[in-house]
């Protein structure tokens, strides 16, 4: 078939092989990203249930110390996504840790960081259509959970097929909701902090920081530190913007810019968020599975607030598992050319989207939520699917973090802090650090439990820290078999250096559309 077919975006425009090299990726991706696009997405994807649902049994088990938690959160965060830019103005791929890890470390490396990456957004996602559904339910108690979550994953595969600019877009909006949703409160809730409302029978102000048991600590400084693993969990996604950077249209510009703002707005929104529910109300009239924002105004007597919250709430969960799908979409391409995966998964369509591994993990989702049905009966609400969901997920999400910072000291160690025009604060020793604080976290997680609808407790923590030596039975099984098509240490053949990009890309993309 002729190279010059032409594919069009979704506004019709056309686009040839002539034409296409300018704004193709390292990847064959098309750039079509904006500045709007890629700062929503950033900050959409770390604005999730984490905070809009988590945050209230958190409060209720820890108190205002929670505040701390959120602020140690943070500073994680901070690092990561320094870290993050460092790693993407060294060098734009939408392969992201992945990329990065076999390039510094080799084809296991890129096994690893994977496969991590895997765990993480598969699992997440999972758990987070499970929380539309059991949202949805809430609002509507006669519709089942499994059809809503089955709806939701239709919709989402069907924006991420059809173009970049529709995933953008879609993201664009959910994002603004939840901002939008944030800011609205934070600004409600300082007015009423400030006049001292009346809330449920209690009054805003600083003394509700010592209303239960006299003390900001209620439950222990301890309990502040054994929180951590989920404030953390809170801040999952910002690593997005790393697989972004390959379809952005200025990434030299963009990253910088969208990196410090998503950094500065994502700890105003949580410990902002955080400090102000801790003025509002006593840390005891908040409960877990119920958002805390929707307990603050179901007490000052606004129920349609409550209601429309729970929709932020569904928003926020389809926001987040949208960016999931996306990029483990990428993630998993790349892992195809390492030869980490099946070769079919590198396939693209005529919008330049890589559909078979969205449909894989597309599939992959369906089959986590035909488990949980089963698990729960067809019954069962499902939050004990989605509480072990979310907390099996942690370990690919502290794996993926990981990644990035064994990343960055590689690039530090090989090609000095000049190599990156975003060099990381603090270098190595800070990534070490950052390395121990995940490192702990992991240890920590091991003491979460669940509450059982019958009262009784689930020890949650310790199933999750169970699964590591299953994950690394597998890992270790399935680098076995795929190592022998690998060298031992690559720069994956797909990557077009700037210096040659033209022919080669124009080469891909005839190849792509003749195929």
């Amino acid at each position: 078939m002729s190279s010059t077919r032409p594919v069009h975006e979704a506004d019709g425009t056309a686009v040839t092989p002539a034409t296409i090299a300018e704004e193709l990726s390292e990847e064959g991706y098309a750039k079509t990203l904006t500045h709007r696009q890629v700062t929503m997405i950033a900050i959409g994807g770390a604005i999730g249930v984490g905070l809009f649902m988590g945050a209230g049994g958190r409060l209720a088990s820890v108190g205002p110390a929670l505040i701390g938690s959120y602020a140690l959160g943070g500073v994680l965060a901070f690092f990561l996504m320094r870290a993050i830019g460092e790693l993407i103005m060294y060098r734009r791929t939408s392969g992201s840790l992945v990329s990065y890890a076999g390039e510094f470390y080799g084809a296991k490396g890129a096994f690893l960081a994977g496969w991590a990456y895997f765990i993480n957004w598969g699992l997440t996602g999972i758990a987070e259509l499970i929380a539309i559904g059991l949202y949805v339910q809430n609002l509507l108690p006669h519709l089942h959970w499994f059809l809503t979550s089955l709806i939701a994953l239709v919709l989402l595969v069907t924006a991420n097929l059809i173009s970049v600019k529709v995933f953008g877009e879609l993201e664009f909006w959910a994002s603004v909701i939840k901002v939008v949703a944030i800011v609205g409160f934070l600004l409600v809730g300082t007015v009423l902090v400030l006049i001292s409302a009346k809330i449920g029978g209690h009054e805003a102000g600083l003394h509700n920081m010592t209303a239960v048991n006299g003390s900001v600590f209620p439950h222990g400084v301890a309990a502040m530190i054994f929180v951590l693993s989920g404030v953390v969990f809170a801040y999952n996604g910002i690593e997005i913007i790393g697989i972004t950077a390959g379809e952005m249209k200025d990434a030299r510009t963009e990253v910088p810019r969208a990196i410090r703002a998503v950094i500065v707005r994502i700890v105003v929104f949580y410990v902002g968020s955080v400090l102000l529910l801790a003025l509002l109300l006593p840390s005891d009239q908040y409960k877990a599975g119920v958002s805390p924002f929707v307990t603050v105004f179901q007490q000052l007597g606004i129920g349609w607030m409550g209601t429309a919250m729970t929709l932020v709430v569904t928003t926020a969960a389809f926001s987040s598992t949208n960016s999931g799908l996306y990029s483990i979409g990428r993630v998993f391409r790349t892992m195809a050319h390492h030869g980490h995966a099946p070769q079919w998964l590198t396939r693209m369509n005529a919008r330049l989207v890589p559909y078979a591994s969205i449909l894989a993990i597309a599939v992959f989702y369906l089959v986590g939520l035909v488990v949980a049905f089963l698990v729960t009966g067809g019954k069962g609400s499902g939050s004990l699917a989605f509480d072990l969901a979310m907390e099996t997920a942690a370990i690919g999400v502290l794996g993926s973090w990981a990644a990035i910072f064994f990343s960055v000291i590689a690039l530090r160690r090989l090609k000095g802090r000049e190599a990156s025009e975003l060099p990381m604060p603090g270098g190595i020793p800070a990534a070490v650090i950052s390395l121990l604080a995940i490192l702990g976290i992991v240890v920590l997680i091991a003491f979460n439990t669940a509450t059982l609808e019958d009262g009784s407790t689930f020890p949650m923590g310790l199933w999750t820290v169970a699964s590591i030596p299953m994950f690394g039975v597998l890992l270790v099984i399935g680098w076995q078999i795929v190592k022998r098509r690998c060298p031992e240490r690559q720069v994956p053949e797909f990557y077009i250096r700037e210096a040659e990009d033209e022919d080669r890309a124009v080469r891909e993309f005839a190849a792509q559309q003749g195929a």
